[in-house]
């Protein structure tokens, strides 16, 4: 049996991942140092926090549920000793991107993140539907990198990786500097800045007399078919008018060099903002 210690097991995304692990045969060993998140591991899961010595005695995975922010002071306790062969499994490739990881070359690290369900989906109850993060009962996508290790040891990270995601449709894999490219490059400094603006642009609408409801309905729609023709989910064109406010909107509403958000040093400067 692969035995887990999951460290801030306690926390927001502690729970959701020790929920999902609990249905599976991993030996879960549950590591939290609130008060608060103590009470919760035993309220929900019935289950005792063990201290980090006790929980890593053994463990062959060690997953680091902690916010970014908190994942070099931690490592730099933690990986020291940790037992040759053990994997270190981290949820965003910020902080390992950043360099904040120890160097230890007979340990692996894997890096692994939720792509959470898309927008065009087969989802056919409620609950996945109303599953907008993941993880519940929505299908969605997980982007894998092993950082260092041997190479077998990818299928056990990508085995972890659809235990605590699931239900999982997809994994896919890439090196860690990519996974910074697609965040907080691509879903974070890109799409939720423009998500931003677009609400921004409906709240402007709305200061006109249009009502939220309905600035809201026809704005939500519009993203449905026309993130449907973008990003190929249908076959279709827009039509000549829609193409010249678009040829004349881009230039308005973006900067010459916007593209320069992803150059390498400008990743980078993105992750150490948030670490």
């Amino acid at each position: 049996m692969t035995v887990v210690a999951l460290f801030g097991a306690g926390g927001k995304m502690g729970m959701r991942l020790g929920r999902n692990l609990l249905k599976t045969d991993f030996e879960v060993r549950h590591v939290e140092v609130s008060d608060i998140g103590k009470e919760k591991l035993k309220a929900e899961f019935g289950v005792d926090a063990m201290d980090q010595a006790t929980a890593i005695d053994g463990a062959d995975v060690v997953i680091l549920a902690v916010p970014d922010t908190v994942i070099g002071k931690l490592s730099t306790s933690l990986i020291p000793v940790l037992a040759p062969g053990t994997m270190v499994v981290i949820l965003d490739a910020a902080a390992p991107y950043a360099g904040y990881l120890p160097e230890r070359a007979d340990i692996s690290y894997f890096v692994t993140h939720p792509c959470h369900p898309p927008i065009f989906n087969d989802e056919s109850t409620p609950e996945g539907r109303n599953d907008h993060f993941g993880g519940i009962a929505a299908k969605q996508g997980v982007v894998n990198a092993l950082m260092q290790g041997p190479d077998e040891h990818y299928a056990l990270g990508d085995k972890i990786a659809r235990a605590i995601y699931a239900p999982v449709a997809n994994t896919y894999r890439c090196t860690v500097e990519q996974m910074a490219y697609l965040e907080p490059g691509l879903s974070e400094t890109v799409c939720a800045s423009l998500l931003v603006v677009m609400r921004q642009a409906m709240d402007e609408v709305i200061k006109t007399g249009v009502s939220k409801e309905c600035a809201r309905d026809f704005l939500l729609g519009h993203m449905n078919i026309l993130g449907a023709v973008i990003f190929e989910e249908v076959e279709g064109v827009f039509s000549d008018a829609c193409n010249k406010a678009i040829e004349f909107g881009i230039p308005t509403l973006m900067k010459d060099d916007w593209k320069d958000v992803f150059k390498a040093e400008e990743i980078m400067a993105s992750v150490k903002r948030i670490t």
